[in-house]
């Protein structure tokens, strides 16, 4: 892809997810929604392999599938209520539509199925902007109209999503599919607080993409794509694949690692909500999610030679760790300590 088309491409994107993050009408949204489908298109197919063009065809006939539910739930609003504005979301049938218009648009369990399909013929880079920047715009959708949603399917999809995204996660040999489910089980921890505390949403989904941003710039700078050549991450950048490990284990959510605290604050709001069963389900099924990313690291940074690998040890290389990769790999894993000003905000 040349310059002038990544440039267009990376505005336009910019561009849709800045018209729906700030619109109050529903046509407006839709339309960010659609640029930023079309804006990644380009992004996914630009290596003409066949599993990219897959990929591709996948989202868009996916994307295009919620961005219609979406328009018709907002029309069918209109017709009852008279109201385009996203906040007067009243009639039950368009409520319905609206969540699993958005469901289908992050992924969520039952509409999860195309997401780890196009995230492994994706490049890391282009996955990177599908399992964060793609999912901005959604997620604020769900925050602005979370008061007319039905807890109660949210809350069934988010328990869905963390055991599916831990269960499926087990088995997985390639690393970008790992994420994927990844993406999914925090999805569910991500929408089952939403009915309850839309702020603790977004700052759950913040500190995802601070983390999962620093586990995709480190494995784009080592080329990392499956668990058997992970085995031999060490001899690159010694202490990048340190780091990685402390990233995985804050992705899991063990403390005294940034990933705990968004857990911690969602398990302490379910309480105070009285819904106890809730909470517990969700933290003994993201148990699921731990094992793959312990096996992660172990692969990365445990496994020394000799080991069952296939693949030839290569020399340390004179790469340095960026800039932006250091501080997001600091910030993923020492954000602890600023809990209690989040509690007084929250």
């Amino acid at each position: 892809m040349n310059p002038q088309a990544k440039l267009i491409t990376i505005i336009s994107l910019f561009l849709g997810t800045t018209i729906t993050i700030s619109s109050n009408h529903w046509m407006m949204a839709w339309t960010g929604l659609e640029i930023n489908t079309l804006a990644i298109l380009p992004l996914i197919s630009k290596s003409h392999h066949p599993r990219a063009i897959e990929a591709t065809t996948k989202y868009f006939l996916t994307q295009a599938t919620a961005s219609t539910l979406l328009l018709f739930s907002s029309m069918m609003n209109a017709w009852f209520t008279g109201q385009w504005d996203i906040t007067q979301l009243t009639n039950p049938m368009a409520c319905l539509l609206l969540s699993t218009a958005i469901s289908i648009k992050l992924g969520l369990v039952p509409f999860h199925f195309w997401f780890p399909e196009v995230l492994q013929g994706s490049s890391l880079m282009t996955g990177l902007l599908l399992a964060t920047a793609m999912k901005f715009p959604p997620i604020i959708l769900f925050t602005m109209t979370s008061p007319s949603l039905n807890p109660t399917l949210l809350t069934l999809m988010a328990i869905a999503s963390t055991a599916l995204g831990g269960w499926m996660g087990l088995n997985q040999t390639q690393i970008r599919k790992i994420l994927a489910f990844s993406s999914i089980s925090h999805l569910g921890w991500t929408t089952i607080i939403l009915m309850y505390n839309p702020q603790l949403t977004l700052l759950t989904f913040y500190l995802y993409c601070l983390m999962t941003t620093a586990i995709f710039l480190t494995l784009n700078t080592t080329k990392i794509l499956k668990l058997s050549t992970m085995m031999t991450a060490w001899t690159k950048i010694p202490p990048m694949t340190a780091t990685l490990l402390l990233s995985l284990l804050s992705l899991a959510g063990l403390p005294p690692l940034t990933g705990f605290l968004p857990k911690w604050l969602i398990i302490q709001e379910l309480t105070k909500q009285e819904l106890t069963p809730a909470a517990t389900i969700i933290t003994i099924l993201s148990l699921l999610g731990l094992f793959f990313y312990l096996r992660l690291a172990y692969c990365a940074t445990i496994t020394l030679p000799p080991n069952s690998s296939n693949h030839m040890k290569q020399w340390q290389t004179d790469k340095s760790v960026g800039p932006t990769t250091a501080s997001l790999i600091t910030l993923s894993t020492m954000l602890l300590p600023i809990s209690p000003m989040l509690l007084t905000i929250l």
